[in-house]
């Protein structure tokens, strides 16, 4: 059994936890709800806190009213392995969303995603200033220009 973190991403939602909740763990194939549990006292008293697991990392969504948003200054990446790793987040996580240059994009509930190839470390190494000038020309990464662009003299 694999251990808990000590450090667990807490989501300040405005209504929308479970519903938000829902939505990733509906888009990661290794991901489930673990509690929805009632605030029982306080400003949001009455509201919902949801626990939930996306690939081994836990999570805690809570609604607490439009005190706070969210901004692209956090974000959570998801190192791809594939094209289509790739292109399967970048449709669901988009679905009713913003697109952003190099491989971000904000949900529909306002998180931030990178969606990148694991290699670009990689390909970074091996011609950076290439790579770096064809990945900021993309929106959704294109693995093929990527390396490409690492293969250039």
């Amino acid at each position: 059994m694999p251990a808990i973190s000590k450090i667990r991403p807490n989501l300040w939602c405005d209504g929308q936890a479970e519903a938000a909740a829902n939505f990733y763990v509906s888009i990661f194939k290794n991901a489930k709800i673990l509690s929805v549990d009632d605030i029982a006292a306080g400003p949001a008293e009455g509201n919902k806190t949801v626990s939930f697991e996306l690939d081994g990392l836990q999570f805690t969504a809570f609604d607490a009213g439009p005190h706070f948003q969210f901004t692209p200054a956090v974000s959570f990446e998801i190192a791809c392995d594939s094209q289509a790793e790739i292109d399967y987040f970048w449709e669901k996580l988009g679905q009713g969303g913003e697109t952003r240059q190099c491989g971000w994009l904000q949900d529909q509930f306002g998180i931030s995603w990178q969606i990148t190839p694991a290699e670009l470390p990689r390909l970074m190494e091996k011609n950076g200033q290439a790579v770096m000038e064809a990945y900021l020309a993309m929106t959704k990464v294109d693995i093929a220009r990527l390396r490409a662009a690492a293969e250039q003299g």
